[in-house]
């Protein structure tokens, strides 16, 4: 519903708050039937799940959307059995780590009606999602509905139609039934706002889910959705999905429509963002950006990129090369994160068919200063003025990267010499990239090249709340324009991950990350799920998903009692 209450009728921003929220829980209050008092919490929110929904619920909400898929086109599971489940569990999910900005129940319920009918009718599903529902980021426009992208200045604002990528959805049968938590200036790795509050980690309450689609990975975490949208400038898909142990890709930009979202910096093309899906299976995110591209968003939307979903065998007949990056040069990961990355390797190098090599970081502090700057082009004029113009507080981390010290107001000539800086970067990579061959083919191009990174999601493990600073792990591949997925290893073991590993630190940011080890240790972290990334090439985006899904059968991922 479009908001009434804004700075523009006259409310302070306390106001505004107010009604937002008080819409917020009249949407809850909508889910049939109604949750019951909930138990005490622990840190980890997932045991409240069994005790409160039924054993059907559970099962359908903890099925992967393959399996979906099959249940609803033969009619085992009728869609509106589906989306009473999901909304159950979406506000179950919201009641304990506030993921939702509202849920779409009328709505929902009436498209799954309607798919229900259709297939009765017809005899067959309407298209490959038929009934899966989707949770949608905010700040992804809906037809009639708030679009604030975590500003207060910006509530009130509405979409005159639904987002090019939620049409595509529509018209293959996808339910859309709830709308999830972004941070303020959406250029958070955590999901803090005026509007909502904070997003808090499902595995750990004292942790952040990631952001900025941050409401997404709690709430696709929790397993209050099965495959969720989110968007992605600086791991903002990746993040989320990292620390709330789901799988989460950020595709190569240009190839997924991008029209009908809102952001204060919309139009910048110098760092470029990415639109792509969170699952808790590799299959859904697949689907996902099959199903899109098999539509030919192009026809509609000029400025992606003309070419079909790739099905070629990457690596028949020959042995998957991946290449290992242990740490960026910069900062320093946890203890955690280098050891699912040496369980990782160890199991992969006892395989004939795959190769494992080191990848040495490339000037990664370079890539840092160089998107650091890009990112507000304009010295941070539009993001300072949407939080400015209501009044309302500025979170800690926005003011992190708003008021970055490579920040600057730039000239025509000055931004187009640092996208140079930034392009000459990118050839010296491709070229790092290159050297990585063993033999030059009878056409000029190198062979044998490494085909996958293999790397760390992130510094750490999910970072305590205010802390996550450190982009590097994931804002690498933005400034490279890389396709990125991200996948569940293990979880954080106290006897594994109890190491009094003295350590000197290399820079500011290394120190601070390292002191937060020191502070918390495993004890802070305990059964948090630690993620790992799988990196391409530009464009090479099916490339990643083929050796994850090559790497993910040969060694077993995640690993054995991983939830």
């Amino acid at each position: 519903m479009s908001a009434i209450v804004t700075i523009a009728s006259g409310a302070s921003w306390q106001e505004v708050v107010a009604d937002r929220q008080k819409h917020r829980d009249a949407t809850l209050a909508e889910v049939e039937p109604t949750l019951p008092s909930l138990p005490p919490v622990s840190l980890n929110t997932l045991p409240i799940a069994k005790a409160v929904l039924t054993a059907d619920e559970i099962k359908i909400t903890e099925s992967v959307v393959e399996k979906l898929v099959v249940q609803l086109a033969e009619g085992q599971l009728s869609a509106t059995t589906v989306i009473k489940a999901f909304l159950r569990r979406a506000a179950l999910a919201q009641k304990l780590t506030n993921c939702v900005t509202e849920l779409l129940s009328s709505r929902a319920l009436e498209r799954a009606a309607y798919l229900d009918d259709y297939l009765k009718s017809n005899g067959k599903p309407i298209g490959p999602l038929h009934g899966i529902p989707i949770s949608i980021k905010e700040h992804i426009g809906m037809k009639t509905l708030d679009l604030n992208g975590g500003y207060i200045s910006f509530v009130g604002i509405t979409s005159t139609e639904d987002a090019h990528i939620l049409q595509i959805l529509w018209k293959v049968g996808a339910v859309f039934y709830v709308r999830t938590t972004q941070p303020q200036s959406l250029m958070h790795l955590e999901t803090s706002s005026n509007i909502c509050g904070v997003t808090t980690n499902p595995f750990n309450t004292t942790l952040t889910p990631g952001g900025s689609s941050g409401g997404e990975g709690a709430l696709v975490g929790f397993r209050g959705s099965c495959l969720g949208i989110g968007t992605d400038i600086g791991g903002s898909i990746r993040s989320p999905a990292a620390n709330c142990g789901v799988y989460g890709m950020k595709p190569t930009s240009g190839r997924l429509p991008m029209e009908g979202l809102i952001a204060a910096e919309a139009g910048a093309e110098h760092i470029v963002p990415t639109i792509g899906p969170l699952s808790t299976s590799l299959e859904g995110c697949k689907l996902f950006i099959k199903t899109i591209i098999d539509a030919k968003p192009w026809f509609k939307e000029p400025s992606l990129l003309p070419f079909p979903w790739k099905e070629e065998d990457f690596f028949e007949g020959r042995k998957l090369k991946v290449a290992v990056l242990w740490d960026d040069g910069v900062v320093k990961p946890h203890p955690p994160v280098t050891r699912a990355l040496k369980q990782v390797v160890g199991k992969l190098k006892l395989d004939e068919n795959v190769e494992v090599v080191e990848w040495k970081p490339y000037k990664h502090d370079l890539a840092w200063q160089i998107i650091a700057n890009l990112y507000f082009a304009d010295g941070g004029i539009a993001a300072t003025k949407a939080i400015d113009s209501s009044g309302e507080p500025w979170r800690p981390l926005s003011h992190h990267i708003i008021k970055n010290p490579h920040v600057e107001a730039h000239t025509v000539l000055s931004l187009h010499q640092m996208i140079v800086k930034r392009n000459t970067y990118r050839t010296e990579y491709a070229s790092h990239w290159n050297s990585t061959a063993t033999s030059t083919g009878s056409n000029g191009e190198p062979e044998g090249m490494v085909d996958v990174i293999l790397c760390p999601a992130g510094p750490g493990v999910a970072p305590k709340l205010d802390t996550a600073k450190w982009w590097g792990y994931t804002s690498q591949w933005n400034v490279l324009d890389y396709p990125a997925l991200i996948f569940p290893v293990d979880k954080v073991d106290v006897e594994k991950d109890r190491i009094d590993e003295k350590y000197e630190p290399r820079n500011d940011w290394d120190k601070e990350n390292w002191g937060f080890w020191e502070k918390y240790g495993a004890e802070g972290y305990k059964e948090t799920p630690i993620s790992l990334q799988i990196v391409g090439r530009r464009y090479e985006d099916e490339k990643v998903v083929q050796a994850f899904s090559i790497i993910q059968k040969k060694i077993g991922l995640p690993f054995a009692g991983y939830l």
